[in-house]
């Protein structure tokens, strides 16, 4: 859905031209992509973004559906995060989107609004789509005015990756319902011991702000718009920039030389604001040890999470709608899948995938522990509603804050500009 410091969201903003294959998708109907065969089998369109190891995991799945349905082909295409959705606005504006694709829930309601994407619940109805199985409140994240447009296919919550070798050896110990006064003296207590800047870069994640905000009483997103005004935003990155002057927030000169790696797995800070499935990352790129802290809290108890979720899509324009409910059924349910996917995407969001998969790594174990716990806690709400621009929104939030933070535009003018994009954003 999600992700705010994730390397594929880092070049959202890159200018890229749309690939051949996007020309070259193979037989198509009038009606959104998929085609037929005089026997009955029909093809129908798998896109998605993501590395190759996530590619290869996929395909490893659509064999197994293609065995249990062998009159369903899928043809298949992904790409990185960037290249994936400047391929899916061009194909969603000629009329040719894929019949099933990943999503998150920044895209729902701006695709929604142009009649893209299919209301699932007619294949519930139909028996072509089971919503239970599921974990407590994962299907509401696919969930817009009471469409269900999109099934979901892992979860993750936000959560605090550190380094957990530095914070040791700054005797810093983390503990749930930390508040953030707590959590920066930490970060100053860790640079101060260590000369190692406490954080990355916390600032410019839309994500973590709105927990902030939520915590607070209001949150980044309404229905319709912002939820918060300009003295909000400006007291928040004016609090950040402080810190970076300061030394506990990476120098984000830094941040920038160490893309794609991550300033906290390169040895540059001792902790990251990120999706909790994300921790994987960081123990591949790094030599540390890291591992999950909980989210800072304005009063001690309320941290302002929620699930976020990737999840399966379909087109309002495929020829196979049928066809479409099962597979994603299937993707979403079936035991074996799940096995194979593990947390790529996500804590597994249906219970039968969930209970099938046993992760053995330390990495994987922390995670499944971290969202359990954080469920038991009690402390887990609604996903903030994502209006029409949200992405667009996010991709402003994280430049612009950059842009800031370098010292490139004052904290007021980036400030002006960021809800100047935003308004232009809402009404595209």
């Amino acid at each position: 859905m999600g992700t705010s410091r994730n390397v594929e969201r880092r070049t959202i903003l890159k200018a890229a031209g749309v690939s051949a294959a996007a020309l070259g998708l193979g037989a198509t109907t009038a009606c959104g992509g998929g085609s037929g065969s005089g026997d009955g089998t029909v093809t129908i369109r798998y896109s998605w973004w993501g590395a190759d190891e996530r590619a290869k995991k996929i395909n490893q799945t659509i064999k197994l559906f293609e065995k249990k349905y062998p009159k369903i082909k899928v043809k298949t295409d992904f790409q990185d995060y960037q290249s994936f959705w400047e391929k899916f606005q061009t194909q969603a504006a000629g009329g040719n989107p894929p019949d099933v694709f990943q999503n998150a829930v920044g895209f729902l309601r701006k695709y929604d609004k142009r009649g893209i994407l299919l209301d699932l619940n007619s294949q519930v109805k139909a028996g072509n789509l089971s919503l239970d199985h599921f974990r407590a409140g994962v299907t509401k994240v696919g969930e817009v005015d009471g469409k269900q447009l999109g099934v979901p296919v892992g979860s993750n919550t936000m959560a605090l990756v550190i380094d957990k070798k530095v914070f040791e050896k700054a005797g810093v110990d983390p503990q749930t319902g930390w508040t953030w006064d707590e959590y920066f003296k930490a970060l100053k207590t860790i640079h101060d011991k260590t000369k190692i800047a406490g954080d990355t870069g916390y600032f410019s994640i839309m994500y973590l702000y709105d927990l902030y905000l939520r915590q607070n009483g209001k949150a980044f997103f309404t229905k319709e718009g912002l939820g918060f005004d300009q003295a909000d935003l400006t007291e928040w990155w004016q609090d950040g920039y402080s810190r970076v002057k300061a030394g506990i927030v990476t120098d984000p000169k830094i941040v920038a030389q160490d893309q794609p790696k991550s300033s906290l797995s390169s040895g540059h800070a001792a902790s990251e604001f990120t999706w909790d499935n994300f921790t994987v990352r960081y123990s591949a790129e790094g030599t540390s040890t890291y591992g999950l802290g909980p989210i800072p809290t304005t009063d001690g108890k309320n941290t302002g999470q929620y699930l976020a979720s990737l999840m399966l899509s379909a087109s309002a324009r495929t020829a196979h709608p049928k066809e479409v409910a099962q597979f994603i059924d299937f993707m979403v349910h079936d035991p074996e899948v799940g096995t194979i996917m593990g947390y790529d995407r996500g804590i597994l969001a249906s219970t039968e995938q969930y209970a099938a998969f046993k992760p053995t790594d330390a990495v994987s174990k922390e995670i499944a522990q971290y969202e359990d716990d954080t469920a038991k806690a009690g402390v887990l709400g609604t996903i903030t509603p994502h209006p029409s621009g949200a992405d667009t929104i996010e991709a402003a939030f994280l430049r612009i804050g950059g842009d800031m933070s370098q010292g490139k535009t004052k904290v007021s003018d980036a400030v002006k500009q960021f809800f100047s994009e935003s308004e232009a954003a809402f009404q595209a």
